[in-house]
């Protein structure tokens, strides 16, 4: 069976990036969302295997919108990996405590973000 990945992130270019990747290398199925709101409605309403989330957004950035995803019993075993160019060595380990299964920095390879995600989610 497919895994289903939500991509959460602004840049439309990013999206499409990892979505051809995510297709094309992995045969996963890529959700696009261009928001944080538009992320949450996708995640409470489908099935998702994990979710990719960029922490920078204008409407909702990805602590918030991480917050309200383990708030809600519906999403908050979707594992979340972080795609972010803001993220310090020192940043690692707090983000592990909150709950994040990985973080993917920004800018990363577009032919291996794949294998990236599936090792951080031993797939």
């Amino acid at each position: 069976m497919s895994k289903r990945i939500l991509v959460v992130d602004d840049e439309k270019d990013i999206r499409r990036v990892v979505q051809i990747s995510l297709e094309k290398f992995a045969g996963w199925e890529a959700i696009l969302a261009q928001s944080g709101q538009e992320g949450l409605l996708k995640a409470k309403t489908q099935s998702l295997d994990a979710i990719l989330l960029d922490i920078s957004m204008p409407d909702l950035d990805g602590f918030q919108f991480f917050e309200q995803l383990q708030s809600d019993p519906v999403t908050c075993s979707i594992p979340v990996i972080l795609l972010t160019a803001k993220v310090l060595p020192r940043d690692y380990q707090g983000f592990k405590d909150m709950g994040v299964a990985g973080i993917i920095p920004k800018p990363f390879n577009p032919l291996t973000i794949w294998q990236q995600i599936a090792e951080i989610l031993r797939w």
